[in-house]
C-alpha cells in the first residue's frame, strides 16, 4: 500500500526514504481564487508538501449546519495541491490554534455554561462526533490511502500546552479510526517535558513545534521517544502581531539557516507559515497571557509569500536553504497578480447605528445582560440597553467582566470606553427624570491559545451602578452579516457608530490595499464581504482586497466606524500595503 509510514528513526513512503519539506497555507485565509498560485509558488520554492489546519467554527457555523462552499471548500484545495504536484498534511484536530478565533472551536459550543473543551466531557465530545460525521466522510477519499494526496492527519494540536487527558486523545483518535481515516496520525507539541508528556499518545507518531534550537528540541523529544523520526510540524519562521505593537519581522538569513540546518540533519520540516494570508471578518483570534491580547487583520506571518502573495526575500533565501539538497529545478513561478492603485474616493452617505437597529438585529428583553452565546450569536457586536431612575448623585457605571471593549453612552451622549484592558468604569449622575444607558460592546476575537480559552463574549456578569447591579435589558445582536436594510443618508455629520458608504469605479481589477486616514476603529466591507478590523492604534495601517472580492463597474465600500468619523470621510486605495 503506497502509504507513509515510520520505520525506525526514517519516514517511508511507497517503502522509499521521503523526507517532508512542507509548507503551510491556509485555504481559509486566502480567498479560493488564488488557491492555485500561492500552491504553485510553495511548489515553486522546493517544497513538496503543503500543510493545513481545518477550523471547525468554520465549517460548522451554527450547530448542525454546515459549510464546505467558496473560501471553505477544503475538498477543492487538497485537489489543486494534488494537480500542482504537492503532497497535503491535514489538521482536522477539534482545536486547532493558529492564531485563529477560538482556535478554531466553534462558539456556539459556549452557550453552555458548563462546556468543558478538549477533554472527555461527553456533551463536548458528542458535538465532535457530530462535526467529524460529516467532516471526516469528506477527508477520507483524499488520503493516499485512496489514491489521493493527503499523507497524514493530526489528531490534537499543542494538546500538551492546555491538558493531560490521554483518554481524551485516545478518543479522538479512535473516532478518525473508526470513520475511515488511515493515513499517518501524529500530533504535535512543543519541545519540553510538561508538553510532551501531556501531548503524545501510544501508536500516534509525536512531532515538534519550534522557530529555533533544532537540535536540542530533536534531542528533548529523543528523551521521551527515543526511536521516532525528527518531524517538525510548526518550524515558526516569522511571527503574527497584536494590536497595538510592532510589526514582528526576523530576519531572512537567519530563518533559512535553521530550516537549512534541519534539512543538512535530514529532519522533516513544515515550514510555519509559508503563506499566511488574512483573517478576513471576524475570525481573528486573541492571546491571553498577562493581558488580553487580540490580533489584527492581516496574517502576513513575515512569510515568503507576503499576505498578497508576493515573493519576498525569505521565499529567496528559503529556496536556496533546499537547492542545497535537492535538485528544485528553475524558478517558474504563475503570472503576477496586478496591484492596483485607485486613488481616493469620498464616502457620501452614512447610516447612524443607533437609526438602523431595527434594521440590523433582532432585540430581546432579558432580566440579566446575557452573553453573545447564550443568545445564539458568535461574532460581531451586542448592544445592551436599560435605565436608570433619578435623582442619583454622580456614581461609577461598573462593568463586571467586559469581553472586550465597550463604549457607553448616556441618554444617546457619548461617555467612554470600559474595557478587559484597563477601563473598568465611568461616572455620572442621574437626574430626577432618569437616564438611559446603553453600551456596544464589541467582540475582539476569542482567545485561542492558553488556560483561558474559554472566552465569552459580551457582558459575562453584569453592570452595576455604585454597588448596584441593574436588571431590565433591552439587547439588539448585532452580527453585521446582512447590512442590505440599512437606511442611509446624505447627511454626514452625525455623532457616534455609523455606517457610511461609498462606491469605487473600477475598469481593470488588481488587487489593492485600502488606507484608512484619521478614521478611529471599525470594520470595512467590499461589496458585502467583511474584509476585517482596522485600528488606529497599529501597527496593520491598510486591509488588503483582493481583486476576486470586486467587480468590473460599481462597488460598494461600507465602514461602519465606532467613533465619530473623520471630518474628510475619505478612503485610498492604493497599491502599497502598510504594515506596520
Amino acid at each position: 500500500m503506497n502509504k507513509l509510514h515510520v520505520e525506525g528513526k526514517d519516514l517511508k513512503l511507497n517503502n522509499e526514504h521521503f523526507q517532508v519539506i512542507s509548507g503551510a497555507i491556509h485555504y481559509f485565509r486566502i480567498v479560493p481564487e488564488y488557491w492555485e498560485d500561492r500552491l504553485l509558488k510553495l511548489k515553486a520554492c522546493g517544497f513538496n508538501c503543503v500543510e493545513t489546519y481545518i477550523p471547525w467554527n468554520l465549517h460548522e457555523p451554527k450547530e448542525g449546519e454546515f459549510n464546505f462552499e467558496g473560501i471553505a471548500d477544503v475538498e477543492s484545495f487538497v485537489r489543486i495541491a494534488e494537480k500542482v504536484g504537492l503532497y497535503v498534511i491535514l489538521r482536522p484536530s477539534p482545536y486547532i490554534c493558529a492564531e485563529w478565533e477560538f482556535g478554531g472551536l466553534p462558539a456556539w459550543l459556549l452557550a453552555d455554561k458548563n462546556m468543558r473543551v478538549r477533554s472527555y466531557h461527553k456533551p463536548y465530545l458528542e458535538k465532535v462526533d457530530q462535526y467529524y460525521n460529516v467532516l471526516l466522510q469528506k477527508l477520507k477519499p483524499l488520503q493516499i490511502t485512496h489514491n489521493g494526496p493527503v499523507i497524514a492527519m493530526q489528531v490534537e494540536n499543542e494538546y500538551g500546552s492546555f491538558g493531560n487527558d490521554k483518554t481524551y486523545l485516545n478518543y479522538i483518535k479512535e473516532n478518525m479510526i473508526n470513520r475511515g481515516i488511515d493515513v499517518l496520525l501524529f500530533t504535535s507539541d512543543g519541545p519540553t517535558d510538561l508538553m510532551l508528556k501531556g501531548g503524545t499518545i501510544p501508536g500516534v507518531l509525536a512531532t515538534l513545534n519550534f522557530g529555533s534550537k533544532p537540535k536540542e528540541s530533536f534531542e528533548k523529544l529523543a528523551e521521551h521517544e527515543a526511536d521516532l523520526p525528527n518531524i517538525c510540524m510548526e518550524y515558526w519562521n516569522g511571527w503574527f502581531d497584536h494590536w497595538g505593537e510592532e510589526h514582528h519581522q526576523r530576519d531572512p538569513k537567519e530563518a533559512a539557516d535553521t530550516f537549512g540546518e534541519m534539512l543538512e540533519n535530514g529532519d522533516n520540516v513544515n515550514f510555519y507559515m509559508f503563506h499566511g494570508g488574512t483573517n478576513f471578518g471576524f475570525f481573528n483570534g486573541a492571546n491571553h497571557s498577562d493581558k488580553y491580547e487580540p490580533t489584527v487583520t492581516s496574517y502576513d506571518y513575515d512569510c515568503p509569500l507576503s499576505e498578497s502573495g508576493d515573493l519576498t526575500p525569505k521565499f529567496y533565501a528559503v529556496r536556496e536553504a533546499i537547492a542545497k539538497y535537492k535538485d528544485i529545478g528553475d524558478l517558474i513561478l504563475p503570472k503576477p497578480i496586478p496591484k492596483k492603485n485607485y486613488g481616493v474616493i469620498k464616502l457620501t452617505q452614512v447610516a447612524p447605528l443607533f437609526k438602523n437597529l431595527e434594521n440590523l438585529s433582532e432585540v430581546v428583553h432579558r432580566t440579566h445582560p446575557e452573553t453573545m452565546e447564550q443568545l445564539g450569536q458568535s461574532y460581531g457586536f451586542i448592544l445592551y440597553k436599560t435605565k436608570i431612575h433619578g435623582p442619583q448623585e454622580e456614581q461609577p457605571l461598573i462593568i463586571q467582566d467586559v469581553r472586550d471593549r465597550a463604549l457607553v453612552f448616556v441618554n444617546g451622549n457619548y461617555m467612554g470606553v470600559i474595557d478587559r484592558w484597563n477601563e473598568n468604569s465611568i461616572s455620572f449622575a442621574v437626574p430626577k427624570e432618569g437616564v438611559t444607558v446603553e453600551i456596544l460592546v464589541e467582540n475582539m476575537g476569542r482567545i485561542n491559545y492558553g488556560p483561558q480559552l474559554i472566552d465569552p463574549k459580551g457582558i459575562t456578569e453584569g453592570v452595576r451602578f455604585e454597588r448596584q447591579f441593574l436588571y431590565d435589558w433591552e439587547i439588539s445582536l448585532l452580527p453585521l452579516d446582512d447590512l442590505s436594510k440599512l437606511d442611509f443618508q446624505r447627511h454626514l455629520n452625525i455623532k457616534g457608530p455609523g455606517f457610511f458608504k461609498g462606491t469605487l469605479e473600477v475598469q481593470d481589477k488588481g488587487d489593492t490595499f485600502i488606507e484608512l486616514p484619521n478614521w478611529v476603529k471599525g470594520v470595512v466591507f467590499i461589496n458585502g464581504f467583511n474584509i476585517g478590523r482596522y485600528w488606529e492604534i497599529g501597527p496593520q495601517r491598510t486591509l488588503y482586497v483582493p481583486a476576486p472580492l470586486l467587480k468590473e463597474g460599481t462597488n460598494e465600500i461600507i465602514i461602519f466606524d465606532l467613533h465619530s468619523a473623520p471630518e474628510e470621510k475619505i478612503v485610498n486605495f492604493t497599491d502599497t500595503p502598510i504594515l506596520g
